[in-house]
């Protein structure tokens, strides 16, 4: 696999301030927001998609990071299962019987959690395209229809920093190493 070396980069004044705010907003700068910031339109749109996501999806903070988690797990992105383990850990609360068997491909215990990540799943590994019986097996748990867009906003934003991981290779951060994880 191609990994990019992004030598000697000179980050514009808006990766600067993206930087700064998520520097205030979690003490620190990710590895994977720096490799990112190397092409701002990259990382202004991963910010942006990844508040968007948080704020408007109509998913609560664990069913967020089922979404993220089974979209790292599908997509093979090591730094993101760390990362949103650790955010689920520590941020979301998702207990952890959830998180472990997402990052190790088993069935969750929670039966609508189980079905937002098959479908997830699903819509990551086939590019979006699913069948009517798949859809109708989620929203049998309670979801609705939006719901599946909303999972196409977070398919969407774990691919841009997935793709990019993929590339570019951060070291996971010292704060996520507790949750490294290989498939």
């Amino acid at each position: 696999m191609a990994k990019l070396k992004l030598e000697n980069i000179a980050f514009s004044s808006k990766t600067n301030e993206i930087f700064e705010n998520t520097k205030k907003g979690l003490g620190f700068v990710p590895n994977m927001y720096i490799a990112m910031g190397a092409n701002t339109a990259l990382l202004d749109a991963y910010t942006h998609a990844y508040k968007s996501f948080r704020e408007n999806a109509g998913f609560t903070p664990v069913e967020q990071e089922v979404v993220f988690l089974s979209v790292a797990y599908e997509n093979n992105c090591e730094y993101c299962m760390a990362a949103h383990s650790f955010v689920g850990d520590m941020m979301t609360k998702v207990p952890t019987e959830v998180t472990d068997a997402i990052r190790a491909g088993e069935e969750i215990p929670d039966v609508k959690l189980a079905a937002l990540s098959k479908l997830t799943r699903l819509l990551t590994a086939n590019r979006g395209m699913v069948s009517q019986e798949e859809v109708d097996a989620f929203l049998s748990v309670g979801y609705d229809e939006a719901a599946v867009l909303g999972i196409i906003a977070g398919i969407g934003v774990k691919t841009l920093s997935n793709y990019s991981n993929h590339n570019t290779d951060p070291e996971v951060d010292a704060a996520f190493a507790s949750r490294i994880w290989k498939k």
